[in-house]
């Protein structure tokens, strides 16, 4: 019963993850500053445990570019894929280790988020080493950061709130 919630559940994150980004109109620089396919990755791995939430997380850029064309398959999904898929892993390992009270949502997010963003930069680097560009710590800090303040303070705001009713509705795992 548990392993048929969870597929469900995350079945429903990789849908979202293929609409939300419809909602800022494939405008890519809208896109980038809300990152909104990383909204139910990161809530799959809450909900679902580190292994639905790394297989949506990876699966997501991947399909929604074989699908909608975007985000372009090589560079960006393939790094997304990577990024993802540590958000997806990390938000769930770190909901497991911490206590369940709700504060520990917030460092749980904030430990996938910046985990998520490493591997990115690490894949960004290798893919750029691979195609003959650079990709250097300047573009790294506004791909990572500054660009993405806006999806950051989202996330900040609306995944706790969302895990929090989870937890009380009792669709969270224990």
């Amino acid at each position: 019963m548990k392993t048929i919630r969870n597929l469900s559940f995350s079945s429903l994150c990789l849908a979202l993850c293929l609409v939300l980004p419809i909602i800022t109109g494939n405008i890519q620089q809208i896109g980038n500053a809300l990152a909104p396919m990383h909204i139910p990755v990161l809530i799959c791995g809450f909900v679902c445990g580190w292994q639905y939430g790394l297989a949506v997380g990876f699966i997501a850029p991947i399909m929604r570019s074989m699908i909608f064309g975007m985000p372009v398959m090589y560079p960006m999904a393939a790094a997304m894929a990577f990024e993802l898929a540590a958000y997806g892993l990390l938000s769930g390992i770190m909901y497991n280790i911490l206590p369940k009270k709700n504060i520990y949502i917030y460092p749980s997010l904030i430990i996938s988020m910046l985990g998520g963003r490493v591997v990115w930069g690490i894949a960004r680097y290798i893919m750029a080493g691979l195609s003959g560009s650079e990709f250097g710590m300047t573009a790294f800090i506004a791909g990572a950061f500054t660009n993405a303040i806006p999806g950051i303070i989202c996330h900040l705001i609306i995944i706790p709130l969302i895990v929090m009713a989870l937890k009380k509705t009792k669709l969270m795992r224990k």
